[in-house]
């Protein structure tokens, strides 16, 4: 056994690199960056990135092919759903207001090469994304003008038949990509401004939409005669749920942009409120008055609104929408390119990316270098990947980020507050001869005991010394991490041995299995399972109580409360059913995006463990020389307790003790020799 432990020992200490938690600085309002960003600022960056071409073609697809005129509850409950893990991210925002967004959340409370794959794939999720807008901006522009541009390119440029390679290079694309991208270089403030530009003509439009759209209602084309209200069913508004979820993607770039708000603790939850709230009101009202102009059957799902506008005889109207549409999917292109050079500068700040990425540039404080190569990537995209291989790759990194943000929010509520150690609390602490030539029998009774802040305190009776006892075991009760009182009667004999915060860390991991186990049976349990009714059931009962006793389990113990920013309420149930969403969904995606998303993960770790793991910051951290400090308690038994400990650089990190020496208090004869 001795044998195998020892052998165990390296794959151990390589699995707490693989781990490793980020360590925070003191002062997280410190950066290089530009702090500058307002309430307003972030709340029409957030409503930029999330009302784009879907409010213009999603709402006509999902009201044909999938809910009929109850597209907008399925609006409504995917709003409900995405404020969810908005408020998770919220959280985080206004508790580490460090740029990086759901890399940099887990990367502080799951682990180092979890949040490497977390901000390797938002990665690719902002570049696909960016490129998929252009070419829809692109495309949508070019039929205005009877795809002149198109036609042109194929002719007298050039023309391709490659799968999954467009069949001419949009030009147009990727010259918006590169204007764009220089724009964003010019530092945040002129991103800022070009966004409220965009995101005022964008709001503008779906005003006038409302208006003119309400005036030509017809409640008929809600009644049995057109097929009712529901025509597909709660089916039908379930599968339309799940696709207008996407519709929301796009609130965590206001995370992503918390190292340049001038107040994130109270300014990120404000503005994540604010700009779903509007995104969703604007996705219901445009949804009901287009199923309210014209009956749900006869829509167009490519040009849903203007081709309603035309067919009551206001075809002047769809050039208004036209200008919209073009509008909100440029403040969505500047959303991904505003965010993902962010969180390329985090992962490289971090060390666990290329150290080119990590300048900043000191009169725009951006990080320029980031922004273009990724934004001509972005643009190369764009110029031969055809619109629907685009597509197919999305979604599946954003999932997965909602999900591993929901579970951080869960670990670092009921996580134990690390102890800070600093030089002076840390300071070699020692029975000073000079302080106390002699021990009076008064003295002799005093003991000094050590206390939590490190500040030494004398007690005068041993009904002070009881008193202290107690007051520490309530403290104690009371830490977040640890089993809740009115909890101990019924769980303290099964889980009152562990350590704060570990049964909660377990739970959570129940959580995330049993989740992923229950959408699978929902999802192919009929299908390709082809699992029987009793066998059916039973999974669906045995994972849906795992699933509730996990919650109900990380309930049960106290939490971490904090006054002082925004905190997710109802946890762990909220980031729970959030979980649950994000997996079902991530489950419901083709094969294909699985495959592709394996070979991106694949080509990840070979990043991860070429470069990230060797030149990660936290690693060089944990190589550099240690302090000691020494630290001596008299216990109420009259023994001398001598506690060394390690100290980490620049305060940071726990103190972890090395050993403990316990020796006899000193004679009245030894303290006069040593006097």
């Amino acid at each position: 056994m001795a044998t195998c432990g020892r052998g165990c020992i390296p794959a151990v200490r390589f699995c707490q690199r693989l781990n490793r938690l980020k360590t925070l600085d003191d002062d997280l309002m410190v950066t290089s960056m530009k702090r500058c960003l307002t309430m307003v600022d972030l709340a029409l960056l957030g409503v930029g990135g999330m009302v784009g071409s879907g409010l213009y073609v999603l709402t006509g697809t999902v009201a044909k092919d999938t809910a009929g005129p109850a597209v907008v509850l399925s609006f409504l409950i995917a709003g409900i759903a995405s404020l969810m893990a908005a408020l998770c991210y919220a959280e985080f925002g206004a508790r580490v207001p460090r740029t990086g967004s759901a890399y940099m959340f887990t990367y502080v409370s799951c682990g180092e090469i979890w949040a490497f794959l977390i901000g390797w794939n938002v990665v690719l999720e902002y570049m696909i994304g960016g490129a998929a807008v252009a070419r829809a901006w692109s495309g949508y522009l070019d039929s205005m003008f009877n795809h002149t541009i198109q036609n042109y390119t194929e002719n007298y440029i050039m023309k391709w038949n490659v799968p999954y390679i467009a069949h001419y290079p949009d030009l147009l694309a990727a010259a918006i990509l590169v204007v764009a991208t220089i724009f964003i270089t010019f530092g945040v403030r002129v991103s800022s401004w070009l966004n409220h530009i965009f995101s005022a003509v964008s709001l503008v439009v779906i005003l006038f939409i409302l208006v003119f759209g309400f005036m030509l209602a017809d409640p008929v084309n809600w009644s049995q005669k057109e097929g009712g209200f529901a025509p597909f069913g709660v089916s039908g508004v379930m599968a339309g749920t799940a696709t207008c979820f996407y519709a929301f993607v796009g609130f965590d770039v206001i995370a992503a942009s918390s190292e340049e708000a001038k107040n994130p603790q109270r300014a990120i939850p404000m503005a994540t409120a604010i700009s779903l709230c509007m995104a969703a009101t604007a996705y219901i009202l445009v949804s009901t008055v287009l199923t309210l102009m014209v009956p749900w059957h006869s829509l167009d799902p490519n040009s849903a609104l203007s081709d309603a506008f035309f067919r009551r005889g206001y075809s002047w109207a769809g050039y208004i929408v036209a200008v919209g549409s073009i509008c909100a999917m440029n403040t969505v292109l500047l959303s991904n390119l505003f965010s993902l050079p962010r969180i390329v500068y985090a992962m490289a700040e971090d060390g666990l990316f290329f150290s080119f990425f990590a300048k900043v540039n000191p009169v725009t404080k951006v990080p320029v270098n980031a922004i273009l190569v990724f934004g001509l990537l972005m643009a190369v995209m764009a110029l031969i990947f055809d619109l629907e291989a685009l597509v197919q790759f999305l979604s599946i990194g954003t999932l997965l980020a909602y999900t591993f943000v929901a579970a951080s929010v869960i670990v670092l509520r009921f996580q134990p507050e690390k102890e800070k150690t600093s030089s002076k609390a840390n300071s070699t602490t020692s029975p000073n001869p000079n302080s106390n030539p002699e021990l009076s029998p008064e003295a002799s009774e005093s003991q000094i005991i050590a206390q939590d802040s490190g500040e030494l305190k004398e007690y005068e009776s041993f009904s002070d010394k009881l008193q202290l006892v107690e007051m520490q075991k309530t403290r104690e009760r009371s830490a977040p991490g640890v089993l809740k009182a009115r909890w101990e009667p019924y769980l303290g004999r099964v889980l009152g041995d562990f350590e704060p915060g570990e049964v909660v860390a377990f739970s959570v991991l129940a959580v995330m299995v049993s989740s992923v186990s229950l959408c699978a049976v929902f999802v192919f349990g009929s299908n390709q399972l082809q699992l029987p009714t009793w066998s059916f059931a039973l999974l669906i009962v045995v994972f849906g109580s795992t699933f509730l006793i996990s919650l109900v389990i990380i309930y049960a113990h106290e939490p971490h409360i904090n006054t002082k920013t925004f905190q997710v309420p109802l946890v762990p149930f909220i980031p729970g059913a959030s979980i649950l969403m994000n997996v079902f969904l991530m489950l419901k995606l083709s094969p294909m995006t699985w495959i592709r998303f394996t070979v991106w993960v694949a080509a990840g770790l070979l990043v991860y463990f070429g470069y990230g793991i060797w030149h990660s910051k936290e690693g060089l951290r944990e190589l550099q020389p240690k302090d000691m400090a020494a630290r001596y308690v008299v216990l109420p038994s009259g023994s001398l307790v001598e506690t060394v400990q390690s100290v980490q650089p620049n305060g940071h990190g726990d103190a972890s003790a090395l050993h403990t020496t316990p020796s006899p208090a000193p004679s009245a004869e030894e303290q006069q020799a040593k006097r």
